[in-house]
């Protein structure tokens, strides 16, 4: 009987055969597996383990906790202190980093991650996930604290980054930098298979996903460009389009990794969305990596999102990331307009 590979086979080859993953990295990206299989445990529990519903707390951004978010970040945090490959971790859900205690052998790399996306769908049993990214700490880094500053990388400088999706199946997407492959969770044996040995997207789509209730908000070329797939066949873009929105951005991204499509959550018009919505570290630069790896383009309107250089640890940004010629052309409507 012929076994299908999962994930430790797959990374042990990417590190040995390939040399793109180091040992460290690749046990890294092991424990948050790991980490993430518990997640999606306490997700499948829902009300019977008493973890639905919110919290009297906020997190750094304003935004009400779900207990949810708490128990997925107390679960990465505990998870990867211990092992000795990361110097320090950042999640959306804490106010600055999270170095690791002086107990515990330090490592060369930094993790960030979004510990559950998308979690106000929680309580509607919809989709939901856990990003993550991880980064080289820097070499100056080395003998001294650690610090919010060294975290503050393009994303282009990401070693690998991955997400895992809570649904009828639970998923790990993951990159290295060498394409995407996908992984199922085999809930007999508890292993990580690779179902999924190179997700690549679609150049062309006729699929959008965006929040339609903000048009009145957005910037002219989103507009425009949403003007134009509406207008269908008889449109200047010459096909009839379709239109998805989970508000879930792990399971919007997926579907896009799965079949082609373009996401977008641009920055707009509103003092709150100025800059954009999705935060820059434990967002947009994962998912655009793992877009990119796959053969997509992603950007904040005209510029690349991995060229961003972060200044802020909970920096937003806006998103528009998928089918790389439809990204091309809304990039495209963003410069004329600019230049106009």
């Amino acid at each position: 009987m012929h076994l299908k590979k999962n994930l430790t086979h797959y990374l042990v080859e990417q590190q040995r055969e390939h040399h793109v993953v180091t040992a460290d990295v690749r046990l890294l990206i092991e424990t948050v597996a790991r980490a993430c299989k518990a997640i999606g445990h306490a997700v499948s529990k829902g009300a019977l383990g008493g973890v639905l519903g919110s919290l009297d707390s906020e997190n750094v951004q304003g935004e009400v906790q779900k207990k949810l978010d708490v128990i997925s970040n107390d679960i990465l945090l505990e998870a990867n202190e211990w092992g000795g490959n990361l110097a320090a971790m950042a999640s959306e859900e804490m106010d600055t980093i999270h170095r690791i205690p002086s107990h515990y052998p330090k490592g060369k790399n930094l993790l960030l991650f979004d510990p559950l996306d998308g979690s106000s769908n929680i309580d509607v049993n919809v989709s939901i996930g856990t990003i993550f990214s991880v980064l080289q700490l820097p070499e100056e880094a080395h003998s001294r604290t650690i610090e919010e500053k060294d975290f503050m990388q393009p994303g282009v400088q990401q070693v690998a980054a991955g997400y895992a999706v809570y649904g009828p199946q639970t998923m790990l997407i993951l990159t290295v930098g060498s394409g995407v492959v996908g992984f199922t969770l085999d809930r007999e044996t508890g292993s990580w298979v690779l179902t999924h040995p190179a997700i690549t997207i679609p150049e062309d789509t006729a699929e959008f996903a965006i929040n339609m209730s903000n048009q009145r908000h957005w910037e002219a070329p989103i507009s425009r460009y949403i003007d134009e797939c509406l207008q269908g066949q008889d449109g200047p873009l010459g096909k009839n389009y379709n239109m998805r929105w989970i508000a879930s951005m792990v399971a919007d991204v997926h579907r896009i990794l799965t079949r082609g499509g373009i996401f977008m959550y641009p920055r707009d018009h509103r003092e709150s969305v100025r800059q954009g919505k999705l935060r820059l570290m434990y967002e947009a630069n994962p998912m655009s990596f793992l877009v990119e790896q796959a053969g997509g383009a992603a950007v904040d309107g005209a510029q690349r999102i991995l060229d961003i250089q972060p200044n802020a640890l909970h920096q937003r940004v806006g998103v528009v990331l998928g089918s790389k010629n439809e990204v091309e052309r809304v990039q495209r409507y963003h410069l004329e307009h600019s230049a106009s």
